[in-house]
């Protein structure tokens, strides 16, 4: 069987997985109705906000591309955001990460591997910021305990995934570090592990990851990636805010600091690679609320299902009237992975 087929195979059996335990005991009736009691105008604000992090994403992305390119259009890093999130939901294996710096390597005439380097230490930010913010809601457990309990299995499960995602945001940091450090005896022994291929697609491998590797280059400055640090809780920051107002929509009042771990267990099963983050991203949504939070779990499959398609439907709409007004279709962008080998 094709390598492909048996990758799309496994992530859909993943995806069915979770579904079924995110389903598992619905009542229908009961979500139709939790769900017709939304507030209208903190709805819309809530869907006015849903594109927000493609911008703030962008404006944190420039600032690890200065390195290669000092003026790179905020447009083409917001389209680049739009796209690569359209793809990933549309497509399994989180296809987006790769398309989304091939795209905006195209569009401003840059090194591939070099933009590609940059997205690998977005995604290692992106986990040490929500790993913080988790780490600050558990420290700050003695002083809340009185007013929002959480009971001990839900806590062990929150310091078991923020140990997990430490752990692996800090192999990518070491590995990140050696081969910028590092980065001859890396090439060489990259080159090693290469002797068995055709000697062109060696080569191209090669130049590729040296360019990966020259896209790490904000490592060199204490001071960047002070600031990157700092860019990196205002892009979580506003998107918890996010979560906080479509809570408010549906007459959960929740205080904004305690939406931390629900927005780090998202982040988790977001980044299982199933199409369009299906099933991992509801059941930890579920999850989230009804062991954390205490809701009713047909409140919480509803308000899943919503916030899932709202930000699946914004996304695409603008990812698909970018590439419309670009004259390509979302199958081409999807090849680019291909192309580009």
């Amino acid at each position: 069987m094709n390598k492909r087929y048996l990758r799309l195979i496994i992530f859909f059996l993943i995806s069915l997985v979770f579904l079924y335990f995110f389903f598992r005991s619905v009542n229908w009736r009961e979500v139709g109705k939790y769900l017709t009691s939304v507030k209208p105008l903190i709805f819309t604000l809530a869907f006015l906000l849903t594109p927000l992090h493609l911008l703030t994403r962008g404006f944190r992305w420039r600032f690890l591309l200065l390195p290669e390119k000092r003026r790179i259009s905020l447009w083409n890093l917001f389209t680049s955001n739009a796209v690569g999130f359209t793809v990933t939901f549309l497509f399994p294996g989180r296809l987006g990460e790769i398309i989304k710096p091939l795209y905006l390597a195209q569009k401003e005439g840059m090194k591939k591997g070099f933009v590609l380097g940059t997205v690998v230490v977005e995604r290692m930010f992106d986990i040490f910021t929500m790993c913080f913010l988790l780490g600050l809601f558990l420290l700050a457990r003695p002083l809340y305990a009185a007013l929002f309990r959480v009971d001990e299995a839900a806590n062990s499960n929150l310091r078991l995934w923020g140990g997990i995602g430490l752990a692996f945001a800090t192999a990518i940091l070491v590995v990140s570090l050696i081969l910028y450090f590092f980065k001859e005896p890396a090439l060489r022994f990259l080159s090693y592990l290469a002797r068995p291929l055709p000697p062109k697609v060696r080569s191209a491998l090669l130049g590729l990851a040296e360019e990966f590797i020259v896209g790490l280059k904000f490592f060199h400055s204490i001071g960047a990636v002070l600031i990157y640090i700092a860019l990196s809780f205002l892009v979580w920051l506003l998107i918890i805010f996010y979560y906080w107002v479509f809570f408010q929509a549906y007459g959960v009042n929740i205080p904004f600091f305690f939406l931390f771990p629900y927005v780090f267990l998202t982040m988790v099963g977001a980044s299982i690679p199933t199409p369009g983050m299906v099933g991992g991203f509801h059941y930890f949504s579920k999850l989230a609320m009804t062991s954390i939070y205490g809701l009713d779990p047909n409140l919480a499959v509803g308000m899943t299902l919503v916030t899932h398609a709202l930000q699946l439907v914004v996304t695409c709409l603008i990812g698909y009237v970018i590439l419309w007004k670009e004259g390509l279709s979302l199958f081409k962008i999807s090849q680019l992975r291909e192309m580009d080998a």
